[in-house]
């Protein structure tokens, strides 16, 4: 139980997938305008993980035993397709929503975020139940940095900020100062 505890804290503080390996900025800087749209793209992005890390465990276990030449397509095809029924079920069960996140929603598929975890999580060797709890915490860290994110630039448009400085170069700031927060973690959870 103790390493279920420590691979999600690991994937959603201490190696947030965003905030320390830089995956999933596509999102992170276009979707964090509003705390809502962001926190339901986290959500849409946490469901996709999960996903698949379920395929790609099975997909390592089963299938591409005596073909690991084809693991990165693989993952790749599972992740479009997953993708798709995302947002199939969102443009029905929310329009709003659909249109709210535009673009960035079939972006997910190509989000490194989602074929990093694929491949960081059988490069670690996780199984099954290892593998779920990595994608349930990696999508946790994402959501977490794009509602914090979403919710410090709607703070900065109320601020008396100078135009000079508002816009993409204080997004990057604050984005870095996030990253170095969140790498203040890294000695919260010693393993050892």
């Amino acid at each position: 139980m103790d390493d279920l505890v420590w691979i999600f804290a690991n994937a959603s503080v201490i190696n947030n997938f965003t905030l320390a390996y830089f995956l999933g900025l596509c999102p992170f800087f276009g979707v964090t305008n509003r705390i809502e749209t962001a926190f339901r793209l986290g959500l849409a992005n946490l469901f996709v993980l999960v996903i698949t890390s379920l395929s790609a465990t099975l997909l390592d276990r089963y299938v591409l035993v005596h073909a690991p030449y084809l693991q990165l397509i693989s993952y790749i095809v599972v992740i479009a397709g997953t993708v798709q029924f995302v947002e199939m079920a969102i443009k029905k069960l929310s329009p709003a929503l659909f249109r709210a996140l535009g673009i960035f929603l079939p972006l997910i598929t190509t989000n490194c975020a989602i074929l990093g975890l694929a491949l960081f999580q059988s490069s670690k060797g996780y199984g099954l139940v290892q593998g779920l709890v990595y994608a349930t915490g990696a999508g946790a860290g994402l959501t977490l940095a794009m509602v914090i994110m979403a919710g410090l630039r709607e703070e900065i448009e109320l601020a008396p900020i100078s135009k000079l400085l508002r816009g993409v170069a204080l997004n990057f700031f604050v984005a870095g100062v996030l990253s170095l927060a969140f790498m203040g973690f890294a000695g919260l959870f010693a393993k050892g």
